[in-house]
């Protein structure tokens, strides 16, 4: 497969791997560490599966959110009256609409380090959720949400796709969460697949994806099947915040065009 020529003032990590085989089938500084956003929401998905799996979490347990959660933007919960969801309930709105105030309680509720533990025995030694949303991001606070690499991220979403992080039941569990993702602005666009209703196949395509959004970085990863093949991807572009110009609409496009890559190799 053939990467389109990525524009050389943004930093990209990106691989693109045969979900059946992790044979990696293009890449592009796929070993580079970069900020990726939401994408390290992954990690506290996995966290809390492989623990309601194990009997140790009840996903009916009802979570109260504090003033010390709040943060803005990116999900429903902030806009919404209603001050108690069931775990369950937190791991769809992170699923479908990447929700920071969800993402925040549930920390809250699990933990960082436990987070990490999980994502570090399954071999993701670069790649972490490395902290809570916040507004604001002082000199004492970790340096970023999460970050992470395109061979890792695309191995994650491999493995997934074949059932082996921690069993094929919380495998399962994540990409049902993550399926209902609302986001199909990056990579995903180029099929073309209603982003509000996707879950089941749509012009012979299977997408599960998680994307991640702050104002220098764009990230999707995710899995696109057909019956002939499938694909597991990950795509991250960072840029400095002093760019000269806002470099987000080439970014896009030259996403777009490696899920056009993908689509005509899994023959969309």
């Amino acid at each position: 497969m053939d990467l389109p020529r990525l524009f050389a003032d943004v930093e990209w990590s990106v691989c693109v791997r045969d979900a059946a085989t992790s044979e990696v089938l293009a890449a592009e500084e796929p070993d580079l560490v970069l900020r990726t956003a939401s994408i390290g929401k992954l990690f506290l998905l996995i966290e809390i599966a492989r623990q309601a799996s194990a009997g140790e979490l009840d996903l009916g347990e009802e979570l109260t959110r504090s003033d010390d959660d709040a943060v803005a933007d990116s999900g429903l919960w902030y806009l919404m009256q209603r001050d108690t969801f069931t775990i369950d309930d937190l791991c769809w709105l992170i699923g479908g609409f990447s929700d920071n105030l969800a993402t925040n309680v549930l920390v809250r509720r699990i933990g960082i380090e436990a987070v990490t533990a999980t994502s570090t025995s399954l071999g993701f030694v670069r790649s972490a959720l490395i902290d809570r949303v916040r507004d604001d991001r002082g000199l004492d606070d970790p340096w970023t949400l999460s970050s992470g690499a395109a061979d890792e991220l695309s191995d994650l979403m491999a493995r997934l796709h074949r059932g082996e992080i921690v069993s094929p039941e919380v495998s399962a569990r994540v990409l049902g969460w993550i399926a209902a993702n609302t986001d199909l602005s990056m990579v995903a666009s180029a099929f073309g697949l209603d982003p509000l209703a996707h879950t089941d196949p749509d012009r012979g395509v299977t997408l599960v994806n998680k994307t991640g959004t702050i104002s220098t970085v764009r990230a999707d990863v995710g899995v696109a099947a057909t019956s002939a093949a499938a694909v597991a991807y990950a795509v991250v572009a960072s840029w400095p915040d002093d760019a000269a110009r806002d470099p987000r609409d080439r970014v896009l496009a030259d996403m777009a065009a490696i899920g056009a890559a993908i689509r005509s190799y899994i023959g969309a």
